[in-house]
């Protein structure tokens, strides 16, 4: 690249993968004058928080999401005016590896980028400039510096290269000081979480071994958290309303407690270890916790092993209810002593090591 390109990144989806994207995002920025992201709706609040970005575009497209839009035309036109207006040399469409990115490339396309590019296991005709092949089994933040470093982008020096979010506000601490475990008991996707009274009995367990617990979650998620947290936990449900505002309390936590959602990726963003229920719907390899100590728990061989169901289809959840308090204690206690390093400690019910 001669003169440095102002460049567009586009990650469709929710907050968690918007949040794997921080490195590629980085690397962009480290090679370009001005850096955009376009973003779904539930992405678009992460993409202000990554450093780097220096504007935001939010579309919510009619082919992502758990309740996609009608298509639109209006809403097509406002966004190709909205991305033209923005004189992008080059555009980065990020996509997991289920997923197509040609919509989006084609929306660029009519937008006048006139140079994209994208992993694409689709013949994408004259929508691309760079069609990348995405490696077998790629952990999604690693597949996105992959097609960054393809497209000639690199980290700048002294990056290492994990999630990174801007620093978060001093707000929303625990009702009292000192040190304490998250545990997050919601999620977009029923079947990525515990059942509510499993989760409730997790943090009966951890209060009797002796931890402070916290228990997060949005304003929708009141009841949950009021549910979760019982008389052992102090309930945050409510209070942090933004993503800055978790980022705040989960940095300050010696370990969080989630499924695989966005605040696992938000833990990880922040440099705080993870106990991550994996429920196995999606493989572990592509979206477990990056770049932190970790412990994933969770049956890898269940049944719905790699269904992307989004409701469990087995009765009673095992995959992730199965999950002893013994195991809960166990991968906190060992994240707390150092005991695990940044590859996974596994659970003993089927995490992959």
């Amino acid at each position: 690249m001669s003169a440095a390109p102002r460049t567009l990144v586009v990650r469709l989806d929710s907050a968690g993968d918007v949040l794997l994207a921080g490195p590629a995002v980085r690397a962009v920025a480290a090679g370009s004058s001005w850096t955009g992201m376009l973003c779904g709706p539930a992405g678009a609040p992460a993409a202000r928080l990554l450093p780097g970005v220096d504007e935001v575009l939010e579309y919510d497209a009619p082919w992502v999401g758990l309740e996609p839009p009608p298509v639109s035309a209006g809403a097509v036109r406002r966004l190709v005016e909205a991305v033209a207006a923005g004189r992008y040399d080059r555009a980065l469409v990020l996509v997991s590896y289920h997923q197509s990115p040609l919509p989006a490339a084609l929306l660029l396309r009519l937008a006048g980028v006139p140079w994209i590019a994208a992993d694409s296991e689709d013949y994408p005709g004259a929508l691309l400039d760079l069609r990348h092949r995405r490696g077998e089994g790629r952990h999604e933040a690693k597949a996105a510096l992959d097609l960054a470093r393809a497209a000639g982008f690199r980290l700048p020096p002294g990056d290492d290269g994990r999630l990174r979010v801007l620093p978060p506000p001093e707000t929303a601490r625990p009702a009292e000081d000192g040190p304490y475990v998250v545990v997050h008991p919601g999620a977009a996707v029923p079947a990525r979480a515990w059942t509510p009274a499993r989760a409730a009995r997790a943090v009966e367990a951890l209060h009797t071994a002796g931890h402070r617990v916290v228990v997060t979650g949005g304003p929708a998620e009141r009841a949950l958290t009021a549910h979760v947290a019982g008389r052992h936990g102090v309930d945050l449900g409510g209070r942090t309303t933004g993503l800055g505002d978790l980022a705040s309390v989960l940095a300050r936590a010696g370990s969080v407690v989630t499924g695989n959602t966005g605040p696992a990726h938000l833990a990880a963003a922040v440099g705080t270890p993870v106990v991550c229920l994996f429920a196995p719907v999606v493989p572990a390899e592509r979206w477990r916790p990056y770049g932190v100590p970790h412990v994933l728990l969770g049956d890898q061989g269940a049944p719905c092993a790699l269904t992307r169901a989004r409701v469990c289809p087995v009765p009673g959840h095992p995959c992730l209810d199965g999950v002893t308090d013994a195991e809960v204690v166990a991968a906190v206690t060992a994240l707390l002593e150092g005991r695990s390093g940044p590859a996974v400690a596994a659970g003993t019910r089927g995490g992959t090591a």
